[in-house]
């Protein structure tokens, strides 16, 4: 399974969705920062699966008809930062789906995540990571899951992988920096964490108009999970 994941950064970096899906033959796309106003039902053969929409810039989630059928839907408003009350960008920072995939009889969940900004606290973020997959467990339990996005999480990673690994999930970095708009804050923002996944490689795709670099996961299921799923 391939999986996109890109903060377009206030929107406008959209119009350069539909060629990264075709030319990396993505199964599932994921988004943040999308005016989800202003999305189509469809990019090139993935089918727009939900998208928030309570939030002035928000999250949507595509994935391939051929071979996925969505099965449910769950998004979610997480704790807010002080950035959140006051300007109030982001009500709902967690869209996780439930698919089907048709060729193997088996599910999967998989989530568009954007944490909190930086001017909030990394003790708010892990809360919001923590909650976030906590409750993508509704949409199914011990099935395998994917949550891929905007981490804003640029430092203490590894206290972060630790936190991940307690909760049982693995947490996993592209092989390039995703985030140079500013050089003090460049590192990497946008990752995945999982469980029941083996994650052979997350690449980081050339800049276009975003300041974050899109990513591209490849993904396949655990052994144990396929059996289980």
């Amino acid at each position: 399974m391939k999986v996109i994941s890109y903060n377009l950064r206030k929107h406008k970096a959209v119009g350069e969705i539909a060629a990264l899906v075709e030319s990396h033959a993505a199964d599932v796309l994921c988004l943040q920062e999308a005016d989800t106003t202003d999305i189509p039902a469809q990019f090139g053969e993935l089918r727009l699966a939900d998208a928030t929409r309570r939030n002035r810039l928000g999250l949507a989630v595509y994935y391939r008809e051929s071979t996925f059928r969505l099965e449910e839907v769950c998004t979610m408003a997480l704790k807010k930062s002080l950035h959140d009350r006051v300007l109030r960008p982001a009500e709902e920072r967690m869209l996780g789906v439930r698919l089907h995939d048709i060729d193997h009889g088996r599910d999967l969940i998989v989530a568009s995540f954007h944490a909190a900004p930086l001017t909030a606290l990394n003790s708010l973020r892990r809360h919001q990571i923590r909650t976030a997959l906590a409750q993508l467990q509704t949409l199914g339990t011990e099935l395998p899951v994917l949550m891929v996005g905007d981490y804003n999480y640029p430092v203490f990673k590894e206290n972060l992988g630790i936190k991940v690994r307690d909760q049982g999930y693995q947490l996993t970095l592209s092989d390039a920096r995703t985030y140079t708009r500013y050089r003090f804050f460049r590192g990497h923002y946008d990752f995945a964490t999982s469980t029941g996944f083996d994650i052979s490689r997350i690449r980081t795709l050339p800049q276009g108009l975003s300041d974050h670099l899109p990513i591209l996961v490849d993904a396949e299921l655990e052994a144990a999970a396929a059996k289980l799923a």
